[in-house]
Order: C-alpha cells, then structure tokens, then sequence
C-alpha cells in the first residue's frame, strides 16, 4: 500500500487529559524512561538517569542544538485590544533563520494571530518594547490558513532577537493549557541549546541534564550535534482522513561538514536520535545527499514525498550520499549549507541512518506518532498502552522513550 492511503484513524488512541503533563518534573533526567528493544521485544521501564545503562560504545547520539525563541508576542492596539502573535518563519529580506534575527530595522514573518477572524484588513500599530518603539503592520498571508505576514520595523540599533528576547514569552505547545511562567524559560530549553530559531522545543532533548550528558561521554559514546528549527507545523494536527492529503510543514535544517565528517568518520556506529526532529533531519541529510549524486534539481530541499517516489534515493547507501555532501561543501569551500525539508516519515520508509530514537509520548493522528510508527510498525500500540497502564507522563514535558534495534 502507498503511504498516501494510510488512513490516519489507525493512528488514533484514547488519552486521558489528565495523562498530559502540563509541568515538568522538578529534575530533568528524573522523568520516567520506557526502553523497548526491538530484536528481543522486550519492554522495560526504568528512569532517565539511568540512559546510559541501556546504551553501548558503538552508538552514537545525536542531539538537535537548535534554541527556542521567544515566539509569542502579546501587544495592545491602539483601541487598547491585547493582540497574540505568533511568529512562525520570516519572509523578508530572507527566509533564512539565523539572517532574518540578526536584521536591524525591519523584517517580515508569518506569524498566526489571535482573534484572527476579525483582521480583515490590514492593521498597523506601534508598541514600546523596552527603549524601543516597534511599529507592527499585519496582513493576510497565504497560503497557511489564518496566517498572516507580519512587518515589525524598529529604529534602535538592536536586532530583532535582541528586542524578540526581551518582550516575547516562552511559545509552549497549544495542549499546555497555561501561561508560560519563569520556570519555562529554563525547562522549555535544552541544556545544549546553542542556534537560536525553533519556535518549539525538540522535547527528547529536555531530559538530559549535564551531568547526564557528562555521564554519556566518560562511557566513550559519541555525540554529535545537527541543528533543524522547529517549526510550529510540529503540531498541525493531520486532519484529513488519510495522510496524502496532508500537506507536510516545512522547517530549516543547517548541516555543517564536520557533522558529515564525524557521521563517514563513525559509518558503522548505530545512531541512536535524539528526537522526531534529529530523525527527520539526518534521512533529510540523506535524501538530500542522494540528490546531489545524482544531479537533480533543487536538492536543498527535501519534498514530501520523494524518498517514496524515486526508487535511486531509496536504493542510495548513506555513505555514498554523505559522501556527496561532504564533496560539495569540499569543492565550495563551504563549513556549512543551509536546507529545508518536508519530508513525511510513515510506515513503509526505510530508516537510513536512524538505527534507534530516544522520543516523548507523542498525540494521537500525529505525522509524530507516524515517524515513531514507521519505526516501531504495530508494536507502538503495545507500547503505549503499557505507558497508559503504568501512568506514565504524555508530550512535551511528559516521560521518555528508548527505542532499540
């Protein structure tokens, strides 16, 4: 079957409000772990300070480094209306992340707005964000549905993640059902945070405290480090009856030739990643390696569905196709080149360098659950009945996976 019949109802589960945590737990790597081994089917349930335990010197852990922004912005119009937005992916003068929040003086982002139904026009207004007065013009943008292109333009000389950093809250994800407090800035953030431009946090990630991290790495397993932002697509619900017709976010993905490097330099380590968006971004590596061997067109970004559809990406080793991007940053004297992807991972897909994930508990008709699924094959319902039966915690600031070979 293609994986554009799978019907997204087969992907659906019971979960009670009450098994979503809307806090996390007071200590990051004291939230409950479920390691699953495929080759033995064997479940058991343990603490996420106890990671390394399950873990063995020929793997290799690869974290997401990218850092959340303060996303969500609440001004007042000049009716004294309290205004939401969201800041999802800038537009102009560039699309790239890390240009669009060094510009000084004006940008352009989509960005969702609350109450959105009643902007039928263009709105614009000034707010005073500290020193700083930033004059907001909103418009209706296509072709996300309510989103809107925002122009913030400023006169002092700060950048927008300067004055973004300093007047905007910390974006939890819609399930969290509360106003982001102090705490947040901290917890919704990975210790290895370092390239800012997610508007969601890679949640795998928010286990690891650093002694943890130190733990790992005195045991001689390798980390190594890629950066995608998140975007807020992350939690676009699939709403259609099967998943052909969902239409796949697209988020950014920064890949640096001493990743590729370490990646050919450790070829047979088993990869174990650190969260849905590490997945998504090394078979995206892959992908886009392939295309580059074989010459075809526009191979810094990665489409839905193309891994399905060509036959030569699929058959490709992940050698040879990292190979390809190594060359390429090589012959153009590149450390670094910038990609986006909308790849969609359901079952049927063939991990390529993903040999085990460590992932939440992820919401029911999610592309999430049908990444994990694409991996797991029908053993996920197992899986999270168990964690049902055995109260473990759900999403974002919930309980943890370890999934095995």
């Amino acid at each position: 079957m293609s994986p554009k019949e799978i019907r997204i109802e087969d992907f659906n589960y019971d979960l009670p409000n009450e098994r979503i945590a809307f806090f996390p737990k007071d200590v990051r790597d004291s939230s409950k772990l479920l390691v699953y081994k495929k080759s033995t089917d064997t479940i058991t349930d343990s603490t996420f300070d106890r990671l390394p335990e399950f873990l063995d010197s020929d793997m290799m852990l690869v974290f997401n480094d990218s850092r959340v922004i303060h996303a969500r912005l609440l001004v007042q119009n000049p009716t004294g209306a309290s205004i939401e937005i969201f800041c999802l992916e800038p537009v102009l003068p560039t699309s790239e992340l890390t240009q669009a929040l060094a510009e000084t003086g004006t940008v352009t982002w989509k960005c969702f707005i609350g109450n959105a139904k009643r902007f039928k026009h263009p709105i614009t207004f000034s707010v005073p964000v500290g020193e700083t007065e930033v004059t907001v013009t909103a418009e209706k943008g296509e072709p996300v549905e309510n989103a809107f292109l925002v122009h913030f333009s400023w006169n002092e000389p700060v950048s927008f993640a300067e004055w973004v950093e300093a007047y905007g809250k910390m974006p939890l994800p819609p399930y969290i059902k509360r106003t982001a407090e102090k705490a947040d800035e901290v917890r919704y953030q990975t210790v290895y945070a370092h390239y800012d431009g997610s508007v969601a946090a890679p949640t795998a990630g928010l286990h690891f405290s650093k002694p943890l991290m130190q733990r790992i790495k005195e045991q001689g397993i390798a980390c190594e480090y890629v950066t995608l932002h998140v975007g807020a697509g992350t939690f676009k619900p699939v709403t259609a009856d099967s998943i052909g017709e969902h239409f796949m976010h697209d988020e950014q993905i920064v890949i640096h030739k001493e990743l590729i490097h370490h990646l050919l330099q450790n070829i047979d380590k088993k990869i174990i990643c650190v969260g849905t968006t590490v997945t998504r971004s090394l078979e995206s590596i892959f992908i886009i390696g392939a295309k580059l061997k074989l010459g075809l067109s526009n191979p810094f970004h990665v489409q839905q569905w193309e891994y399905y559809e060509d036959a030569r990406i699929a058959g490709m080793a992940a050698e040879e196709s990292l190979q390809s991007i190594y060359n390429y940053l090589e012959n153009n004297d590149l450390e670094y080149i910038t990609a986006s992807t909308q790849l969609m991972i359901a079952p049927s897909y063939r991990f390529k360098m993903m040999k085990g994930i460590i992932t939440n508990f992820h919401q029911p008709k999610s592309t999430l659950l049908l990444l994990v699924s694409a991996y797991l094959g029908n053993e996920w319902h197992k899986l999270y009945r168990h964690a049902l039966d055995e109260n473990y915690r759900f999403l974002s600031y919930g309980d943890a996976n370890l999934y095995l070979p």
